[in-house]
């Protein structure tokens, strides 16, 4: 007897650890967090450990925003069970990291990238879950607009730097005659124009040759970097000889060097060599640390990685230079990698065809002069298309700059665009009524949830309105909540277009009405009194409202439409109505606090549907209702 007792009793936990296991989740889904949490912390405490259960917890705390209690729930689950899915692992790592532990956080992180070698977080894109194009074509959180200067010529253009009020840049219009073999155009020379800034709005002026007579040659100058001081050049040419003459090695080819040059009243003069140029390979566009203590060009020398490189070459106090050492494999591939700049905040912009991309050269940033050894990131569209793009320079305070490219329906065969780069917001905003009475409510805390469930943002309101910035191209859902009220939550959309307010109103059905407290209907299985898990859902608002009001005492009454004989439904309605105030009484609530829990039958119609009259089905559930009184409040 004894056993079977115990036996029982292990059934009855069970079953009421699965329960509330079931109920948890609903709440979990409709993004109750807090009472989801009650609930599986309750299930936990009734012997359910199973890993849902943990890892539930882990999301709950995770997508409040609670890491300390989310790596606990977490790192429980990763105890009990050794194979948890890597979704949870990554989560683990994130919520580590967020209150500091590194060090436990570092060991997950290694263990995660040993059994996940494709996951995209870790390597950064991952073929089998992410089109690198629609990836690389959609970067909708920020808005780039985009224009062909309108200093562009029918040749090729490409190349800015600014400086002060001037833009320097590479053109082939200086059309004497001579043309380079290569692209049957003419050689290029160095230009510069005029800016001026009218609250913003940037106007050119006409395009002019480099103020110096030492400058262009007959041959190829391109690619410019200034020091910060405005006085010294450096800039790619032509190998040539004293007399301007093209030089070459022993195979006839004519390689590229890096010179500079310094102002003097005006005028770029003082043309010198750099030392690490050399007649058998190419060295050339040039690029400066914000310091100017480094140097940064392109080289295809002998010990690179790939066909031509990115080398950087310490600037000395006395002006000589250090040995140019490799960028190394974070930057250089196999491939061409070409046109580097960085900007002021140390963030390496640079061209390739080696790393992943859209075709041809593209643009790419990296933060390992940050000491970040991160992969190179693909600047996307529409600084990328699928021909070459290339010679990026930024403004890092403002977001705007220059970069060049080939593609079609440009002037020339190179155009220089100008960009303006803006993140890309929207607005979600609206008013919260009461769905009955229409009138305004305060003192809502409205929820702003992502589409991986976590809350991002709260907001309280005070004068019935609340209001949050959103990024665009993305789907969020607003949730409402006020005590003595159901929840309400719409799901919001955003699109691609900044700026965008989205009006999302939210109507909160109040649970008191006059002396009731009014819920949806709670469904029975057919002969049954089992409380089912939506009736429960239901229920938990009759909870909420007793625990917010701690004196209120309620009766219930329970009734049923007329199918069935008088007495049978008089039974089952009582039936029905004493489970109901079983259940609540369960979730802590004093017993004292439920004066009665009556079943009256069909002896209480509604509407015509007595015994043997003919109704619909929707005219029976009428009849099939649960009213719960308030006594005292």
């Amino acid at each position: 007897m004894k056993t079977r007792l115990l036996a029982l009793t292990f059934i009855l936990s069970c079953s009421l650890s699965y329960g509330q296991t079931k109920l948890a989740d609903k709440f979990f889904k409709n993004y109750g967090y807090i009472k989801a949490i009650e609930l599986y912390q309750k299930a936990y405490e009734n012997g359910d450990n199973s890993a849902h259960v943990l890892t539930r917890l882990g999301d709950a705390y995770y997508n409040n925003s609670n890491s300390e209690k989310a790596a606990y729930w977490y790192g429980e689950a990763l105890k009990e069970y050794k194979k948890i899915d890597a979704e949870y692992v990554y989560k683990y790592i994130q919520s580590l990291r967020s209150i500091g532990n590194y060090e436990e956080a570092d060991k997950w992180f290694k263990e995660l990238s040993a059994a996940q070698l494709g996951d995209s977080r870790l390597k950064g894109y991952n073929p089998d879950e992410v089109d690198l194009y629609d990836k690389l074509t959609s970067k909708n959180e920020v808005i780039v607009k985009t224009d062909n200067l309108s200093f562009n010529s029918e040749y090729s253009d490409f190349g800015s730097y600014i400086f002060e009020d001037k833009l320097y840049f590479a053109s082939a219009r200086n059309d004497d005659g001579k043309v380079y073999s290569w692209n049957k155009e003419p050689f290029l020379d160095l230009y510069q124009v005029t800016l001026t800034d009218d609250d913003g709005v940037i106007t050119y002026g006409s395009a002019s040759e480099l103020s110096s007579d030492a400058v262009n040659t007959e041959y190829h100058e391109a690619s410019v970097a200034l020091t910060n001081d405005g006085k010294t050049l450096y800039f790619t040419r032509d190998n040539v000889n004293k007399r301007n003459r093209l030089k070459y090695d022993k195979k006839g080819t004519t390689h590229l060097k890096l010179y500079k040059a310094t102002l003097e009243n005006g005028q770029w003069t003082n043309i010198l060599e750099l030392p690490f140029n050399d007649e058998v390979f190419s060295t050339g566009h040039p690029a400066l640390s914000p310091d100017n203590k480094t140097l940064y060009f392109v080289s295809d020398r002998e010990g690179g990685l790939g066909q031509s490189d990115i080398y950087s070459v310490a600037i000395n106090n006395d002006g000589s230079y250090g040995e140019p050492e490799n960028l190394g494999e974070k930057v250089n591939t196999e491939g061409r990698e070409m046109f580097p700049f960085v900007a002021k905040d140390s963030t390496l912009y640079f061209s390739s065809d080696g790393h992943l991309n859209l075709g041809l050269l593209d643009i790419f940033k990296s933060h390992i002069l940050k000491g970040i050894r991160t992969e190179p990131e693909n600047m996307g569209s529409p600084y990328n298309s699928g021909y070459d793009d290339f010679a990026f320079f930024v403004n890092s305070d403002t977001e705007k700059g220059y970069f060049s490219s080939n593609r079609p329906n440009g002037k020339g065969s190179d155009d220089i665009y100008s960009f303006n780069a803006q993140e890309c917001k929207q607005e979600i905003a609206g008013a919260v009524r009461d769905s009955k009475s229409n009138i305004v409510l305060a003192g809502v805390t409205v929820r702003l949830i992502d589409e991986t469930g976590k809350v991002i943002e709260e907001a309280f309101t005070e004068d019935g309105e609340y209001t949050f910035t959103v990024d665009c191209d993305k789907t969020y859902t607003v949730v409402g909540s006020k005590p003595d009220y159901k929840d309400d939550q719409q799901i919001v959309n955003t699109t691609t277009d900044n700026e965008k307010v989205n009006t999302v109103d939210l109507n909160l059905e109040p649970l008191i009405i006059d002396n009731q407290i009014v819920i949806n209907p709670i469904f029975f299985d057919f002969d049954k009194w089992n409380i089912r898990t939506d009736a429960q859902y239901e229920l938990e608002s009759i909870v909420d409202v007793m625990r917010k009001h701690p004196t209120m005492v309620i009766k219930i009454e329970s009734h049923t439409d007329s199918r069935g004989g008088d007495r049978y439904n008089m039974k089952l309605s009582d039936r029905r109505a004493k489970s109901t105030r079983d259940y609540i009484i369960s979730r802590g609530i004093e017993t004292n606090r439920i004066e009665s829990a009556i079943g009256y039958g069909e002896s209480q119609l509604l509407n015509k549907c007595s015994n043997g009259a003919k109704c619909t089905e929707e005219e029976h559930q009428l009849n099939r209702r649960s009213y719960f009184y308030i006594v005292t409040e």
